[in-house]
């Protein structure tokens, strides 16, 4: 791709999973990806143990605010990865849909959530390298 690529990452609350992907892309893309993510049905706050374990790889996502899905960030990115948001994401064509199949770390604490962190950066590792190869 001779543009930067657009990449949005759906969960249901936009609370751990898609912050998560998100901080970890943006973080690895190093301004080379464009990210966004929101959710289906936006939480009131970033989960506590998902910025714990961020944390602990020197990501702050304390700040980030969940955000409600709209047909404009899916229309914008070119990769839409849901994470257990079922139908409620708008399908338009030509964009590449993933659906990464993930714990829901929602009132787990942190050594439930280490795991699917390490998942995610393994998935979002493997994303860039096929994003900036393209």
């Amino acid at each position: 791709m001779s543009r930067v690529p657009e990449v949005l990452f759906v969960c249901v609350h936009n609370a751990g999973r898609s912050q998560m992907a998100a901080a970890l892309l943006a973080h690895h893309g190093m301004g080379r990806v464009a990210v966004r993510s929101a959710g289906s049905e936006p939480g009131d706050k970033v989960n506590p143990a998902a910025a714990e374990v961020l944390a602990e790889w020197g990501l702050d996502i304390t700040a980030e605010v969940p955000s409600k899905l709209s047909t404009g960030d899916v229309e914008a990115s070119d990769v839409v990865i849901t994470m257990g948001c079922g139908d409620t994401c708008p399908v338009f064509p030509g964009k590449r849909y993933l659906d990464w199949d993930l714990e829901d770390p929602a009132g787990k604490g942190v050594d439930v959530v280490r795991p699917i962190r390490d998942e995610i950066d393994r998935r979002v590792r493997g994303l860039l390298a096929e994003l900036l190869d393209a």
